[in-house]
C-alpha cells in the first residue's frame, strides 16, 4: 500500500481531532482501520478515543433525575423510575437498564431495615419526654423502673437472613433457613429493669388487657422491687415503648 500523502494525513488527523472513530474515518476515506490507528498513535497519542458500543439511552441529566426521584421518595424501585423516565425520554427502556445506570453511580439496592412506625404524634410525644427530663441527674434516673413487652420466637426471627454464596455452590444446609408449619410458635413476655439489675419476667397468655396489666404491676413489678430492696414510693414506673405515658409512681 502506498504511503499516505501529507494532505491525506492532515485530513485524517483533522477527523481524529473532530472526535471521529477509526471505523468512521475508514468508511469515509477508504483507508484501513489499522493505518488510521497507527497514525493516531504516532501523531495524536493523548487524544481520547471515542467510546464504542451502542449510545446510552439515558443521559447524565436523566440519571441525576432518577437519583432525585429516589431521594425525594417519589419512586422507590427501578420499575417505578423506569416508568417515569420512559414518559420523559419517549424511549423504550427496561428496568434492568435503569438498575445498571444507578449501580454505576455507586447506588445499590438493599433490604429495608425494620423500625417501629413513628407518626407525627409519636415523634412529638418523644420530644416532649426528652424536654421534660433533660435536666434529670444520674440519681434521678436511678429511681426509674423501665418495662416492656416483647414477642420471642421459638425458632429464629421474623427478619430476612442473608448469607454469602460461592459461585456455582449447590444448595446445602448452610444456605437454607429451616422453617416449620405455622411458624413454630412464639411467646409473649413482659419484663422490667432497674438501675440495680433486671427484674422478674412474666409470660403473657392471650391478649394483654387492662386487668392483666394491672395484675402484672401488682405481682411481678412489686416482686422485682422487693428483690432489690426498693420501696414502691421511691421509684418511678415508665412504660419503655411508649414515652407518651407519663412517668408515675409504682404504687399508682
Amino acid at each position: 500500500m502506498k504511503p499516505l500523502t501529507q494532505s491525506q494525513q492532515s485530513h485524517i488527523l483533522s477527523l481524529i481531532d473532530s472526535g471521529h472513530s477509526a471505523h468512521q474515518i475508514s468508511l469515509s476515506t477508504g483507508f484501513n482501520i489499522s493505518t488510521i490507528s497507527r497514525l493516531r498513535s504516532r501523531h495524536r497519542p493523548y487524544t481520547k478515543k471515542p467510546i464504542g458500543g451502542r449510545p446510552s439511552k439515558l443521559s447524565d441529566a436523566d440519571i441525576r433525575y432518577a437519583q432525585r426521584l429516589i431521594s425525594s421518595r417519589k419512586a422507590e424501585n427501578a420499575t417505578q423510575i423506569t416508568h417515569i423516565l420512559k414518559q420523559i425520554t419517549n424511549h423504550s427502556l427496561t428496568s434492568q437498564t435503569t438498575r445498571n445506570h444507578l449501580k454505576k453511580t455507586g447506588m445499590k439496592a438493599v433490604v429495608k431495615a425494620k423500625r417501629p412506625l413513628l407518626t407525627t404524634k409519636h415523634r412529638k410525644a418523644r420530644l416532649d419526654f426528652a424536654i421534660a427530663h433533660r435536666d434529670w441527674t444520674l440519681e434521678d434516673w436511678k429511681t426509674v423502673v423501665w418495662s416492656d413487652e416483647t414477642k420471642i420466637n421459638r425458632l429464629g426471627s421474623d427478619g430476612r437472613k442473608w448469607v454469602w454464596k460461592r459461585p456455582g455452590e449447590s444448595l446445602n444446609d448452610r444456605l437454607v433457613k429451616g422453617t416449620v408449619k405455622f411458624g413454630g410458635g412464639s411467646l409473649m413476655m413482659w419484663g422490667c429493669m432497674l438501675w440495680d439489675g433486671v427484674g422478674y419476667a412474666c409470660k403473657i397468655d392471650g391478649r394483654m388487657d387492662g386487668e392483666l396489666y394491672t395484675q402484672i404491676l401488682e405481682d411481678e413489678l412489686q416482686d422485682s422491687l422487693a428483690h432489690f430492696g426498693k420501696s414502691p414510693d421511691s421509684v418511678i414506673f415508665q412504660q419503655d415503648n411508649d414515652p407518651k405515658h407519663k412517668s408515675k409512681k409504682a404504687t399508682e
